[in-house]
């Protein structure tokens, strides 16, 4: 895979729903109050990567000292009950490729937005072409249909799997999947994930 693939320089259009543009300001206050019934999927991308290095495969990259910074800023979000953890507890979906499970093991683990995590190496999209509706089915074969769902994984399929679901593309996603990016929807509670249409509810960009 070219290294540029998951740098957001290279988009597939796949004919998936391409929703209008939303402003970044839902808040999860208005969610709550409409439906206390409710659960969340947190998409995220992985953190800011180094590229290969001569000898090295795609799998095996490592994050950037930026992509570690990025990481540092989502621990702090995903720590905090009222921020990004208040999404939690949630099953967590990881690709097991060296950058993701660094993002994961940095960012992640270890706070209120994770009860649990699987790795997969079906989700990463080196070695094989991964749509976003590929790994909307990952997520739903992990999906206990009483827990929030937070999934880690590579650009495009991440940005295409927000294309999928949400009826309104939030702004900051205009130019593509920011790098340590996470995206959260709100989903029924007792009803397994799937090809429908969710709301957005917040976003959570390091710099």
């Amino acid at each position: 895979m070219d290294n540029a693939h998951d740098d957001g320089s290279e988009e597939r259009d796949r004919g998936v729903h391409r929703p209008a543009l939303s402003q970044d300001c839902c808040t999860r206050r208005h969610v709550l109050g409409q439906n206390a019934h409710v659960r969340y999927l947190t998409i995220v991308r992985h953190a800011k990567a180094e590229k290969a290095a001569p000898g090295q495969s795609d799998f095996e990259r490592t994050l950037s000292d930026r992509g570690r910074r990025q990481c540092e800023q989502l621990k702090k979000w995903a720590s905090d009950a009222g921020e990004l953890g208040l999404y939690g507890p949630a099953i967590a979906l990881v690709s097991s490729a060296v950058r993701t499970t660094e993002t994961f093991e940095l960012a992640l683990a270890g706070t209120p937005l994770v009860s649990d995590v699987v790795f997969s190496e079906l989700i990463y999209n080196g070695r094989r072409d991964v749509s976003g509706e590929d790994l909307l089915l990952d997520i739903a074969a992990i999906d206990p249909v009483t827990t929030s769902l937070l999934v880690v994984g590579h650009n495009p399929t991440v940005l295409e799997l927000v294309w999928t679901l949400v009826k309104k593309l939030p702004v900051s996603l205009r130019d593509g999947f920011p790098t340590g990016g996470a995206y959260v929807l709100s989903i029924p509670d007792g009803q397994q994930i799937g090809l429908s249409h969710y709301d957005f509810v917040s976003a959570y960009v390091p710099g």
